[in-house]
C-alpha cells in the first residue's frame, strides 16, 4: 500500500489512538494494552486491533511504543548529500561513532536526498523500528525534522541549532560567532584594522550568519569600519576567488573567511594579483579542515571540537530515551583559533 494512504486519515490529519479505538470498536486503553501488554487482551480482540493499526497505518505510534519497550542499540544518521562540508562532517562521523561505540551503542546510516532537510529515510527506518533515536546535522530554516520526530515522540538530538522558529529538542553547536569574534581579535593584535568577511549569502545558513555576526560585532568593539568590508560567495573556490576581489581592491589587508574552502579562492585570488598570503594579506578560515595545515602557506583556521560534540550528542540522546519527559538541554561549544603562517604582522601602511 502506498506510504500516503497509510500515513493519515481520511481527513487528512494524523492517525489518532482514538480513531484506532473507534475503528476496532474497543477503548482507547485496549490499545494501548495492544501495543504494550499485548498479553492482556483476549487472542480475538488483540487480533481486531492490530487490523485496525495495519489499515489505518498507525505507525509513528507504533514506531514511539517500540522505542519506549525495547532497544535496538542503533541510533540513525542520515548522511547529507553536499560535499561542501564533507571533511568536518566526516570528522564528526567518527566523533560520534567512536562515542556510541564507547556507550555500547552503532550508528546506523542512511542516504539524505539532496535539496535540503526532509523527512525521507527517517520516516521508513521508524516504519521498520530499527532505531532508538536520531542525531541530526546540516540543520537550516525550516527544518521538518525536530518538529516531526518530537511529535512522534522519538528521541533525536541536533548538531546545529534550530535557526527559526520554536525551539524544539536537544541540541549541540558550536558557537561561530566566538571563533570569527577570535579571528578578530587576533589579527588586531597583529596590528590590523583593515579586516574584511568573505561569507555565505546572507539568510541561507544559520551558521554561516552566526559566523558574520562574530566578525561584525568585534569589529564594532574595536571601533573598526565593516561598511564595504563584507562580501558573500557560495562555498565553492572560483566563486570565492571572484567575490574576494573587491575586498582586496578597497585595501583589506586581511580576510576572515566563513570556510576553508572560501580562504582558498582568497589564496588564489591574492596569488593572480602578485600577492602573498600572510605576507601581503592575512587570510584566516573556518574549521581547520586537514587541507589548511598542508597549505602553503598554511592557513590559520578556526576548529571545531568536533570530539566533544559527538560526545555531547550521544550523552544527550541516550538521556532522551531515558527519560523523554525531561526538561531539553543545549549546549554552545567554543572553538579554538589555530594559528599559521597566513596570519602575519601588518606593515605598517596597512596598519594606518
Amino acid at each position: 500500500m502506498p506510504r500516503s494512504s497509510k500515513s493519515s486519515s481520511a481527513k487528512g490529519g494524523p492517525v489518532t489512538l482514538a480513531m484506532v479505538a473507534a475503528r476496532a470498536g474497543v477503548s482507547p486503553q485496549t490499545v494501548s494494552n495492544a501495543l504494550n501488554s499485548p498479553d492482556m487482551l483476549r487472542p480475538e480482540t488483540l487480533e481486531r486491533v492490530r487490523r485496525a493499526i495495519d489499515e489505518m497505518g498507525y505507525r509513528p505510534s507504533r514506531a514511539a511504543q517500540t522505542l519506549r519497550t525495547r532497544s535496538s542499540k542503533l541510533i540513525g544518521y542520515g548522511i547529507l548529500p553536499a560535499q561542501d562540508s564533507a571533511p568536518v562532517l566526516d570528522r564528526f562521523l567518527h566523533a560520534l561513532s567512536q562515542a556510541a561505540d564507547e556507550a555500547g551503542y552503532r550508528i546506523l546510516l542512511f542516504a539524505c536526498p539532496p535539496g535540503g532537510p526532509t523527512l525521507e529515510g527517517y520516516e521508513e527506518l521508524l516504519d521498520q523500528h530499527e532505531v532508538d533515536g536520531f542525531v541530526l546535522s546540516g540543520t537550516e530554516r525550516g527544518d521538518p525534522r525536530q518538529a516531526w520526530l518530537a511529535k512522534q515522540g522519538v528521541p533525536f538530538v541536533g548538531f546545529g541549532r534550530m535557526w527559526s522558529g520554536r525551539q524544539i529538542g536537544d541540541w549541540v553547536d558550536v558557537d561561530g560567532a566566538s571563533g570569527t569574534d577570535a579571528a578578530v581579535e587576533h589579527l588586531v593584535a597583529l596590528g590590523h584594522r583593515k579586516i574584511a568577511f568573505l561569507g555565505w549569502p546572507r539568510g541561507s545558513s544559520g551558521t554561516g550568519d552566526d559566523r558574520a555576526e562574530g566578525w561584525q560585532k568585534a569589529m564594532r568593539r574595536h571601533g573598526l569600519p565593516t561598511r564595504g568590508r563584507r562580501a558573500q560567495s557560495v562555498n565553492d573556490i572560483e566563486a570565492a576567488r571572484a567575490a574576494v576581489k573587491p575586498l582586496l581592491d578597497a585595501g583589506a589587508t586581511a580576510v576572515i573567511a566563513a570556510s576553508d574552502m572560501l580562504a582558498l579562492g582568497c589564496y588564489q585570488m591574492l596569488r593572480e594579483r602578485g600577492a602573498a598570503p600572510g605576507r601581503d594579506v592575512a587570510v584566516v578560515g573556518f574549521d581547520d579542515s586537514p587541507t589548511a595545515e598542508i597549505l602553503s602557506p598554511s592557513l590559520t583556521s578556526v576548529a571545531q571540537p568536533l570530539e566533544d560534540v559527538g560526545r555531547e550528542c550521544v550523552r544527550l540522546l541516550l538521556a532522551r530515551v531515558a527519560a523523554p519527559d525531561a526538561a531539553p538541554e543545549r549546549l554552545l561549544l567554543e572553538p579554538s583559533l589555530v594559528v599559521r603562517d597566513s596570519t602575519t604582522a601588518a606593515t605598517s601602511t596597512a596598519a594606518e
